[in-house]
């Protein structure tokens, strides 16, 4: 896959998401730390991760990332069921975001997406 004209988004607390503006690169939740990457989802898989990883907690911030900025640090890895997951393997500047909103949902369920 290319990362070329792509976004991907990330699920912060709103704590990250204050640290990340404040330091103006990212390294990573501890989740990501601990696995050597940091673990972004697409546009189609972010109601997965949300459920899987985030089930019932508040206050959280989706950031789009724009991933041809990222370059090389991007790879596209299997992830859950077999699907094609953008890791980063670097830090990401705040440069690199796009837009991003506090956790809400449409009136069908669905995750808005920032611009």
């Amino acid at each position: 896959m290319s990362s070329a004209d792509l976004r991907a988004y990330k699920i912060l607390s709103a704590g990250e998401w204050t640290d990340w503006l404040a330091a103006g690169t990212f390294a990573g939740a501890p989740v990501d730390l601990a696995d050597g990457y940091i673990h972004l989802s697409t546009a189609d898989q972010l109601a997965g991760t949300l459920e899987k990883h985030f089930a019932g907690q508040p206050g959280l911030v989706i950031a789009a990332i724009d991933l041809a900025t990222l370059g090389d640090a991007v790879r596209w890895e299997p992830s859950r069921g077999g699907d094609m997951f953008p890791h980063v393997y670097s830090v990401v500047p705040i440069s690199a975001v796009r837009g991003s909103v506090p956790l809400v949902r449409d009136g069908s369920g669905a995750v808005v997406l920032p611009g």
